[in-house]
């Protein structure tokens, strides 16, 4: 029976996708602030925040299995102590931003608190998850379950959970404000907004939907985007706010960069697209 048993496991394992890592993925850049008490801690492309508080800091993101190590050293180049992690959020419930979780919560005992849908997913390291072809990666715990609306709060820093599913099942964009220079900012952290390769919006052919609603969860993640108020434009991967391109004019203009409420919605509008635009695809092949 145990030889069975591992065998069967075995081939679990042997079949699940294997993807090539892009090196924007892994590869560091300096953290940086972004205004106020919001910096970046992320990698080249997988964006990671950290919000900083007189009570502790929270972490948006704890991104790949590897990405730990790079994250602490961002906070450390900060000054910041890597233990002040305090509250663990995440954008979405894929291991391109949840697989560290796991690590993080180990070293620095942060409260994790994951959007409702995501759960359990974060809870089996994937293998709950609608796409079978996600990868999967160490399961987490999570401390508290987040809905739509729900705010987190430390230190006098509120942030904002919106629920913005179809990407995910309790994918997330959070909102927060800034303050610089007597200016309030709204802040907006687009968890994510497009479909993966394969994943089937209708039934057909035999073939049912990824799951029922999904439909109407990424039309309704659509009308809440185009509703946030948005100042500055960040997200989940820094490829959906042009944070290279935007980096490389800071030393010129400055921190005025990341004030892009033009982006936003012009991102938001270009994604809704492809997205009925797939659909109608996938609608024409029924």
């Amino acid at each position: 029976m145990k030889i069975r048993l591992f065998l069967a496991l075995l081939l679990t394992f042997a079949t699940l996708p294997c993807r090539a890592v892009p090196a924007d993925w892994t590869t560091p850049i300096a953290p940086f602030k972004i205004s106020g008490n919001l910096y970046y801690v992320g990698s080249r492309d997988l964006a990671a925040y950290l919000i900083t508080t007189p009570k502790g800091n929270i972490l948006i993101n704890a991104n790949l299995e590897s990405s730990p190590a790079q994250i602490r050293h961002s906070v450390e180049q900060l000054g910041l102590r890597w233990t002040d992690t305090k509250i663990l959020l995440s954008s979405q419930a894929h291991y391109d931003h949840a697989a560290g979780a796991a690590e993080v919560l180990r070293e620095t005992h942060a409260q994790h608190m994951v959007m409702d849908g995501d759960v359990e997913v974060i809870q089996s390291g994937g293998a709950t998850d609608f796409d079978p072809t996600i990868q999967r990666f160490p399961p987490a715990r999570v401390d508290r379950t987040l809905h739509d609306l729900d705010t987190v709060t430390l230190g006098g820093t509120t942030i904002t959970a919106h629920k913005t599913p179809g990407h995910t099942r309790g994918c997330t964009a959070w909102t927060m404000q800034t303050h610089e220079n007597g200016r309030t900012l709204n802040v907006v952290i687009v968890g994510g907004w497009g479909l993966n390769p394969g994943v089937p919006l209708i039934p057909s052919h035999g073939r049912p939907a990824a799951y029922p609603g999904i439909t109407t969860d990424f039309d309704h993640t659509f009308a809440t985007l185009k509703a946030l108020p948005c100042d500055i434009f960040l997200g989940a991967h820094g490829a959906y706010f042009d944070l290279l391109a935007k980096l490389d004019r800071l030393p010129k203009e400055g921190p005025a960069i990341w004030i892009d409420p033009n982006g936003y919605h012009k991102a938001v509008l270009e994604h809704e697209a492809t997205y009925h635009k797939e659909l109608a695809q996938q609608q024409s092949n029924k």
